[in-house]
């Protein structure tokens, strides 16, 4: 977690009443759709701070963002099935360090939960990392944003591609297309990997290339397994304060932060997302850019957009899980 108490820097707070209180507890930021919380014991004697906290709770609401708003009414049991998501490719992901501490501890002849019973399946007990302000985008597929650049420049952040491709194609090989975390309130910025060496130096700019391919290629193996297409996705990483090891942090491969396909829908020759076979939040993507112009608040998404979302968030953790 970073010192400026930031899960993501294009992160706008959400508001106070959105943040549950949990005993023992001190709230420190609230995302968009997610809070943070350190140990309020650490907090007597200063300004509750995740600089001087050793370990942060992460909990996942069921608020859901989309083109920088936070979204009425908030998608059920969402916030539990990213943090069980999540979990569960921590566990599969084992060539890099992670964020994730022990959640319990041993008290005399008795186990101690260390996550409130309130956010219980919902939460994740983390260290503390000095994050880098790099987002560390991967790409295998050609969609989206992506889609747009590629039309106009044959090449999507900088990186050349070959002509002829169509939307929704599968890329020759993944490509890594950073981003520069913005100050809070702004969008983040597609950066080139050379400006990434000036952000945090040739070192651990390769690194955290090399990290992301590679724990790219591996999820998408996993993910293809479970007929499941992992068209792209985002990394965040950050130094271990003790040893400067790069750990692997935040959510990862979650619906919020990765694009997934049907692999079945994809191979009919159309784009997945326009066939309502993405497994992510694109089904409110694609309902608010029908019903609303861009300004002012959006509006409140119907029911049965919010139950198509919540239905393909769970199909997706069944089909690679198998639970």
């Amino acid at each position: 977690m970073r010192e400026n108490e930031r899960v993501s820097q294009s992160e706008h707070v959400s508001p106070a009443s959105a943040v549950a209180a949990l005993e023992g507890w001190t709230s420190v930021y609230s995302g968009k759709v997610r809070d943070l919380y350190i140990e309020t014991s650490l907090t007597a004697d200063a300004a509750p701070s995740l600089a001087t906290a050793a370990r942060v709770l992460v909990v996942a609401s069921d608020r859901v963002s989309a083109f920088d708003h936070v979204l009425e009414p908030g998608i059920p049991g969402k916030g539990e099935l990213l943090t069980t998501l999540s979990l569960w490719w921590f566990d599969r992901l084992t060539g890099v360090p992670n964020h994730l501490v022990a959640d319990h501890e041993q008290v005399g002849n008795a186990v101690r939960e260390l996550i409130p019973a309130s956010v219980a399946g919902r939460a994740m007990l983390c260290r503390t990392l000095d994050m880098y302000p790099i987002e560390c985008v991967v790409r295998g597929y050609l969609t989206g944003s992506g889609w747009k650049e590629y039309l106009e420049t044959q090449s999507v952040c900088g990186i050349s591609l070959p002509a002829g491709l169509q939307n929704g194609d599968r890329l020759p090989e993944p490509i890594y297309t950073p981003a520069w975390k913005a100050p809070m309130g702004q969008h983040d910025e597609n950066i080139s990997f050379e400006r990434t060496v000036e952000l945090v130096g040739p070192t651990i700019a390769a690194e955290l290339r090399d990290l992301s391919l590679a724990l790219f290629r591996a999820a998408g193996t996993i993910a293809e397994k479970a007929g499941v297409i992992l068209a792209d996705t985002k990394f965040e990483f950050g130094a271990d304060r003790h040893s400067g090891v790069t750990v692997l942090a935040d959510e990862v491969l979650t619906s919020d932060s990765s694009r997934y396909w049907d692999a079945a829908a994809w191979r009919t020759g159309t784009t997945p997302e326009t066939r309502m076979a993405s497994f992510d939040k694109q089904i409110v993507r694609n309902w608010l850019s029908a019903n609303w112009d861009g300004a002012g608040m959006p509006p409140e998404l119907p029911a049965e957009i919010v139950e198509q979302t919540a239905a393909r968030y769970r199909e997706l953790l069944e089909r690679l899980t198998g639970a």
